[in-house]
This record gives C-alpha cells, sequence and structure tokens, in this order.
C-alpha cells in the first residue's frame, strides 16, 4: 500500500455549540448569499430550540472516534484530523496543526456524498482557500471520491431504514408510505450536477434493499427567496399529498444527509412531525448513516483504495464508481456566484 498520503481528514460543514455562537456562525454560512432577513431569523429561532447546539460537531466527534479505531483495527495506520467549512474547528486552523506535526499530504473525506456545488466543488474550492491562508508549507489535500452509491453507504441506509419500518406497528406496515428526502437546492444548482439521479439511483437501492417497490422522494430545508425556483415536492407538501390520498403511515428517510444535523432534527423531527400531526399521519424518522458500522468501513476503504494502484473501487447501481478527481468545470456555482 503506497504512503504517498500521510494523513486523513474529516471535512465537514460546522455547527454552533451555544447561543452566542448561532449568529457569528450564521453570518459565515450565509457570506456572499442573499438570504431574506426574516429567513435568517427563522434559522437563528431552530437552533434556539436546542439551546443554540448543533447535533453535527458531536457527530463528527464520534465519526472521528469510530474511524480512528477502524483505523487502528485494519490499518491503514494514518492519523484523523477534523476541520470544518464554517466553524471552530476552521479547516485552515486544522491545516496549520497539520503542518505542526509534519503532515505532507491528507486525503479529505467530506461529510457530503453527492454532487453538486455546495456538497462537491465547495468543499474544493474551501481546500484552496485553507491552503493559501497557511501557505507554502499547507499539507496537499486530495479529496476522496464522491460515495453516495458506495455498498458501504447503501448498506447503511438499508439497515436504518429497515429499523424504521419495524417500528410501525405490524397491522399498518403493508400500507407504509416510504418516503426519501435530501436538502433542496435551487434549480440553477441542480441543473449542473447530476445530483437528483444520484438521489434517486441512492433512494431506489435502498428501497430495493428493504423489500419495497413503491416510494417517493421529496425535499426539504430551503432557505431561498420564494421567486427562485428550487427542487420540489417539500416534505411539507408532500405529506399532506399523501394524507390527501388516505395514507395513515409514513416512513421518511433522509439520505440525503450521512448524520442527523440540524437539518434533520428540527425541519423532520420538528417541523414535519408536527405537519404529520396534524395531517393524522403517523410519522417514523429513519436514522441516517452517522456511525453505523457498514458506513464507517467504507470511510476506511474509501482512505485504502487510494493509496493502492490496484485499490478496489465498488459501486452499487448502474453508474459505476465516481472519479477520484472530479472533471475540469464539474458542478459549478449557480450563474451569478462568484466561488
Amino acid at each position: 500500500m503506497s504512503t504517498a498520503h500521510d494523513a486523513v481528514l474529516l471535512l465537514s460543514f460546522g455547527g454552533p455549540e451555544g447561543l452566542e455562537e448561532v449568529v457569528p456562525f450564521l453570518a459565515t454560512v450565509l457570506r456572499g448569499k442573499n438570504l431574506p432577513e426574516e429567513r435568517l431569523r427563522e434559522v437563528a429561532s431552530h437552533y434556539e430550540h436546542f439551546g443554540g447546539v448543533s447535533p453535527i460537531n458531536g457527530q463528527n466527534r464520534a465519526l472521528l472516534a469510530a474511524l480512528r479505531e477502524e483505523l487502528a483495527v485494519r490499518g491503514p495506520d494514518l492519523p484523523v484530523y477534523w476541520g470544518n467549512r464554517n466553524w471552530y474547528p476552521f479547516l485552515a486552523d486544522t491545516l496549520h496543526e497539520m503542518v505542526g506535526d509534519g503532515i505532507k499530504s491528507a486525503l479529505a473525506f467530506v461529510t457530503s456524498a453527492y454532487g453538486s456545488y455546495s456538497g462537491c466543488r465547495q468543499y474544493l474550492e474551501d481546500i484552496v482557500r485553507a491552503r493559501a491562508a497557511v501557505g507554502e508549507a499547507a499539507p496537499e489535500v486530495h479529496k476522496l471520491r464522491l460515495y453516495y452509491n458506495h455498498p458501504g453507504f447503501i448498506e447503511a441506509n438499508v439497515a436504518q431504514v429497515a429499523a424504521a419500518l419495524e417500528r410501525v406497528p405490524q397491522e399498518a406496515r403493508d400500507g407504509v408510505a416510504l418516503v426519501f428526502t435530501a436538502h433542496s437546492v435551487p434549480r440553477a444548482m441542480a441543473t449542473t450536477s447530476d445530483y437528483e439521479a444520484q438521489l434517486q439511483e441512492v433512494a431506489g437501492l435502498v428501497a430495493e434493499g428493504v423489500g419495497r417497490a413503491r416510494w417517493s422522494f421529496a425535499y426539504q430545508s430551503r432557505s431561498g427567496p420564494p421567486q427562485s425556483p428550487w427542487l420540489e415536492p417539500d416534505i411539507g407538501d408532500h405529506l399532506a399529498a399523501l394524507a390527501a390520498s388516505g395514507i395513515k403511515d409514513v416512513v421518511v428517510a433522509p439520505v440525503g444527509f450521512v448524520s442527523d444535523h440540524m437539518e434533520v432534527v428540527y425541519d423532520l423531527d420538528t417541523e414535519a412531525q408536527q405537519k404529520a400531526v396534524a395531517l393524522g399521519i403517523r410519522l417514523v424518522r429513519a436514522a441516517t448513516a452517522g456511525t453505523h458500522p457498514a458506513f464507517v468501513r467504507m470511510v476506511r476503504d474509501l482512505v485504502a483504495e487510494r493509496l493502492s494502484p490496484a485499490g478496489l473501487r465498488t459501486a452499487a447501481g448502474t453508474r459505476g464508481p465516481s472519479p477520484d478527481v472530479c472533471r475540469e468545470g464539474c458542478c459549478p456555482p449557480p450563474s451569478g456566484r462568484r466561488p
């Protein structure tokens, strides 16, 4: 196995860990974006429901611990670091730490499984900016490939959806509606990537894994101005349509996310759950991949395949494994937005 890389980097979104951090965090997230003030206040109130603490940092710490244990047992024996796009530990600070530790080249695992500007290319831009901030001594950072259709990601989601279906009363299980969700993005962004097609493939694979021929897809967590078209249907509208068709039980599986962060615990567990109750629907939400053993093994396997010229590259479905390096110009920012 090659030793060209001497570290693994967990690269994520970041989140506040106290009420005093919520507004500065959102200001960092929204830099350069034209989000209505009303929506900003609404998003801030979501964090206030949880004491200003986003679940994402705690979940990343759990993933760090699980990945370090996986690498210690199965190899490769590499240190694992963690840096964020929008909050502490910021990526540039982590790269400074890596310089102090003598790290020369790291493989970056991003907590976003799909291809889109915000989910893929923007992380590449984050890496470029962070390395520039550190200077010539900054380690090289190479992003691992997209893993939406990696067998480990599919296996983890199948297990979580199966567990959710088990929580539906036996007498209602045959008629339960299975709804997959992902973060909505502007249509202008969706048209520059394979985001929708990738999500549809994952949903089909997971549904097949739990033996469900019928399923549907909805989007959540829209944050843009109302005049700008985003991917639809919204999960709330979709629940209303299901209720109108006579559905009484729904399992919602947020396969577009890799952990149960704020868009999951508030937008689904709070808002969508309240909507379901008002509609007379019993809603069960499946967990995300999180630290499921299959998901942790997948991260290790992505690292191993990049370290070996003969590394086994696997993918479920028909689209095949994503390339190690994104093609030039892929997933560009929506028109009018600068990188």
